[in-house]
């Protein structure tokens, strides 16, 4: 039976060119980057021009970055450290209601030590509005987060709009990229953010590597503490090979582009297959605004673990939603903060497909998802 993998947002293959880059750093130069030796000093030599390759992709490269151990990693680092930088000037943040669990724990982490947090609320296409934020925004608030694409339903928030009135509030904004970069052109000057995360296993890049950029002039408080690495934003020896990994997987990311749009086609043609052969299939959030490979389809009469379970059986891997969320009987927050009926939350799956995807995967999942929601309807309506 063929394989097929509809589950890129949760994670990517790696490319083979990265794993090339990142071989001799396993093995012949393993040196630590913080030793002043030459084997410590062409770890250190290969960490910044990694550090400079990424800065240059995202249009700053006079801005600063800290490397992490992924995205979770890095939207904590910038939440976190970001409020309690700038404490002195108010206590208030703003993340939007359907931001990852790392932004949203992590300013549940604030509320408990006394800051207020506003969570903002989407339309039901899953999109900010401007206005609504600008309501949001007091005199103490200090930091705002939106996402940049969503990871469930794929929506693209209006970044430059949302920057132009969180600047001219004077506060700092920071977007998690990690759903967008590489799959859109994602400019931080552009955008107008003060801080951006990156994550390298969403771009055919390394698992355990990830990024926060700053604008210069932007600082945050560390949350690792033990030692002077990474400017002395974040404690710990850096991992050399998958910093470097990141660096060439950004670097072969910008060649991908061009891709998108014949993925884009592929999940349209999946959509519309779809619920040509289903009744019933609804497509979750907005269906112009958002990024080219994600499609978040509820199909009603459907509990959504029970069809993600059966469609593995037939050799599909897709998601009820966000990866981390895995193993939680709870239902998908981005789409309750939708407003969506319970029905169709229930029934939800997220297709995202890479730009490996091919035609043959579309028809695989047109002939083996219409047979399994079916089946699985007959089954409940037989209970």
């Amino acid at each position: 039976m063929r394989f097929v993998y509809a589950d890129y947002n949760a994670t990517t293959p790696m490319d083979p060119a990265v794993a090339d880059a990142m071989q001799p750093f396993l093995t012949e130069w393993f040196g630590n980057a913080s030793s002043l030796h030459a084997a410590g000093r062409r770890a250190r030599a290969a960490l910044e021009q990694a550090r400079r390759t990424i800065l240059g992709a995202l249009g700053d490269p006079t801005g600063q970055l800290v490397f992490t151990s992924g995205g979770t990693e890095a939207d904590n680092l910038a939440l976190l450290g970001a409020a309690e930088a700038r404490q002195a000037d108010g206590r208030h943040v703003v993340v939007s209601a359907i931001e990852h669990q790392a932004v949203l724990q992590a300013a549940d982490v604030l509320a408990r030590r006394g800051w207020q947090v506003t969570r903002l609320p989407v339309t039901r296409d899953g999109l900010v509005e401007v206005e609504a934020l600008r309501r949001a925004l007091t005199s103490d608030t200090t930091v705002v987060s939106i996402m940049h694409a969503n990871n469930e339903v794929g929506a693209l928030q209006p970044i430059a709009e949302v920057a132009a009135v969180v600047r001219a509030h004077g506060a700092w904004l920071h977007t998690d990229a990690v759903q967008s970069f590489g799959k859109v052109p994602v400019n931080v000057k552009t955008l107008g953010v003060d801080l951006l995360s990156l994550s390298a296993h969403k771009l055919c890049g390394p698992k355990g590597a990830g990024a926060l950029y700053a604008r210069r002039g932007v600082t945050v408080m560390p949350q690792h503490v033990g030692g002077p690495h990474e400017h002395g934003w974040r404690a710990g020896t850096e991992a050399v090979a998958a910093c470097v990994g990141m660096a060439r997987a950004v670097e072969l990311s910008a060649s991908h582009l061009p891709a998108w749009e014949a993925v884009r086609r592929r999940r349209d043609q999946l959509v519309a297959g779809l619920q040509q052969r289903l009744p019933d299939v609804v497509l979750n959030g907005h269906p112009a605004l958002r990024v080219a490979n994600t499609a978040n389809l509820s199909f009603l009469g459907c509990e959504g673990e029970p069809l993600l379970i059966a469609l593995d059986l037939e050799g599909v891997a897709v998601s009820t939603g966000a990866a981390c969320a895995s193993g939680s009987a709870e239902p998908s927050h981005v789409l309750l903060a939708m407003g969506l009926p319970e029905a169709q939350v229930r029934g939800s799956i997220r297709f995202s497909l890479g730009w490996q995807t091919t035609d043959d995967d579309v028809q695989a999942l047109l002939e083996r998802v219409p047979r399994v929601v079916t089946r699985l309807r007959a089954a409940a309506h037989a209970d």
